[in-house]
């Protein structure tokens, strides 16, 4: 049972638009900080691999994004760069003086962008 839920999962993943995948993965990484706030004591813990998770995913988000092909405009590739570089300095914040308040900022940015992007998805 366990291999087919699998199966159906890299199938799903692999026909959804690359808008819609990247807004999952938003809502992924945001739903394993949410965790986290929501029972720090005892999962706090697992915050490394969420940060690292999340970070992994906004280096990716912005090296695309602000890749000199990509035909975004220029103002919205400088605001993913330094939504990335916030991403960042809060993460390592974390890392240096763990606490759960500091996590929603990031929780609200992923959401945020997810929910853009599915728009644009949407729209198109």
């Amino acid at each position: 049972m366990h291999y087919a839920a699998n199966a159906y999962a890299k199938t799903q993943t692999a026909s959804l638009a690359p808008r819609d995948l990247e807004a999952g993965l938003l809502l992924k990484a945001a739903s394993r900080l949410q965790a986290l706030t929501e029972d720090w004591e005892a999962r706090k813990g697992d915050a490394d691999a969420a940060l690292t998770y999340n970070r992994k995913l906004w280096t990716i988000l912005a090296t695309s994004a602000t890749d000199e092909q990509n035909p975004l405009p220029s103002a919205l590739k400088q605001n993913i760069a330094n939504l990335a570089f916030f991403v960042f300095r809060r993460s390592i914040d974390v890392m240096i003086a763990p606490a759960p308040e500091k996590l929603a900022p990031l929780i609200s940015i992923n959401r945020e962008i997810a929910a853009g992007l599915r728009v644009q998805s949407q729209a198109a």
